[in-house]
């Protein structure tokens, strides 16, 4: 009865399909993806909608998308500046209708002969399917050593472990959806909230195409700071790291001076001076420094979500998707 309960519940019939794409100056990307996309969504489903979510785009991302707009299938919403992936992803999924929503990188990257598979994972009773990289081989060695830190820190004792390779390329029933929609951070690190909705998840292997066009707008720094708001988002484990190290340093400290007095009563040792209290007084300062920089990192993410500001802010809404409205 257990294993009957447990099993996950097929589903029947076509359901209706929203693919959110969000773009940053990928005007040369997107014609070709945008006609694969929808030969691809005509195959699987009468009722789809292409959702593109311009992230404040500087080059004719806008142009590009106008042709698109004037037959039914494609929705553009322009954001008023650049929010950032999170928050585009974050747009798209407010605004789209489909029972089923795909997100898309507008790179190229993402196999779309993979929807089938997934869309099928989903039939078979999966709330989510998820495509897993099969290798990094296409980034810098710098950027796989960092992810693999990243993803260590994060899930030091993490009740709800963050698959390591998997991105945004996922396909997600209406409930996951719902469930992403209903979180308030202002400060969204979206692999790590769909791990902590939970719900049954299937993976797939993929290995990435090589780019169609263009360069990656992700930088290092940017890269940096959306690790560090996935380890401030989801982890204690900065702060515990430098809570031990400081009780080791002050435990050091304490035998380092027990040692001094010993030796100087048993063989006479003069006390050490001036190197050592410098020494000792710089250490002590960047250990201070430096875990005051850590716990504001907490407390300014605390700031920005008591500010409440929306995650985005959207400059233009057209087109028209292939889903009908839903019922007032």
């Amino acid at each position: 009865m257990t294993a009957l309960m447990n099993a996950p519940a097929a589903r029947s019939g076509t359901p209706s399909i929203s693919a959110v794409v969000p773009a940053y100056n990928e005007a040369a990307n997107l014609p070709a993806l945008l006609q694969a996309l929808r030969d691809a969504l005509r195959g699987l489903s009468p009722r789809w909608e292409i959702i593109v979510v311009d992230d404040g785009s500087r080059d004719d991302t806008a142009a590009a998308m106008r042709p698109w707009l004037q037959q039914p299938g494609v929705r553009y919403l322009a954001l008023s500046r650049n929010f950032g992936k999170e928050a585009a992803l974050s747009a798209g999924l407010e605004h789209a209708r489909g029972e089923v929503v795909v997100m898309i990188d507008a790179d190229g990257q993402h196999p779309l002969a993979l929807l089938p598979q997934m869309l099928a994972g989903w039939r078979a009773g999966a709330d989510a399917v998820c495509a897993v990289r099969d290798t990094r081989a296409d980034e810098s060695w710098a950027k796989r050593l960092g992810t693999a830190l990243f993803y260590r820190i994060v899930n030091a004792g993490s009740p709800m472990p963050i698959p390591a390779d998997a991105g945004d390329f996922r396909l997600m029933d209406r409930r996951v959806v719902a469930a992403l929609l209903s979180l308030p951070e202002r400060n969204r690190f979206l692999k790590g909230l769909y791990a902590w909705v939970g719900f049954r998840t299937e993976f797939i292997r993929y290995t990435p195409a090589p780019r169609a066009a263009g360069t990656s707008s992700f930088s290092m720094a940017r890269l940096l700071g959306l690790a560090l708001t996935g380890v401030t988002a989801f982890s204690t484990m900065p702060l515990r790291l430098w809570s031990g190290l400081g009780g080791v340093i002050a435990l050091g400290a304490i035998g380092y001076g027990v040692d001094i007095v010993i030796d100087h009563f048993i063989n006479g040792s003069p006390v050490p001076g001036w190197p050592t209290v410098v020494v000792s007084l710089m250490f002590f300062s960047g250990v201070q420094l430096l875990s005051i920089g850590i716990l504001g990192e907490y407390v300014g993410r605390i700031f920005t979500e008591v500010k409440r500001r929306p995650i985005y802010l959207l400059r233009e809404s057209a087109g028209q998707g292939l889903i009908d409205p839903p019922a007032a």
